[in-house]
């Protein structure tokens, strides 16, 4: 088969079948780590206020929640902080 034509899931299967045992068919394994998780305290008031509100967004948990709460608000920090940036270039420009 050449390079550009499309493999099917039994093709694939079928090469990765014989060639399983063939170490020069095989590029170096690829070591991939899983990102350390962080922990972050809270006040215990702030808690149980963002747990009101992940039980009213129905989320599955407070964790979940409070991730697309922080990712949320990374967004905008950083596009006003891009803007902020781009105003300064402007200015000086």
């Amino acid at each position: 088969m050449s390079k550009k034509a499309k493999f099917t899931e039994n093709d694939i299967d079928r090469i990765v079948v014989s060639q399983a045992d063939d170490d020069s068919a095989w590029e170096k394994p690829v070591r991939v780590r899983k990102a350390k998780s962080a922990s972050v305290s809270i006040p215990a008031e702030l808690a149980a206020r963002a747990t009101f509100l992940a039980q009213i967004h129905r989320t599955k948990s407070l964790e979940e929640w409070l991730t697309h709460v922080i990712e949320e608000r990374i967004e905008l920090e950083e596009a006003a902080f891009i803007g902020a940036k781009q105003d300064l270039s402007t200015k000086a420009g």
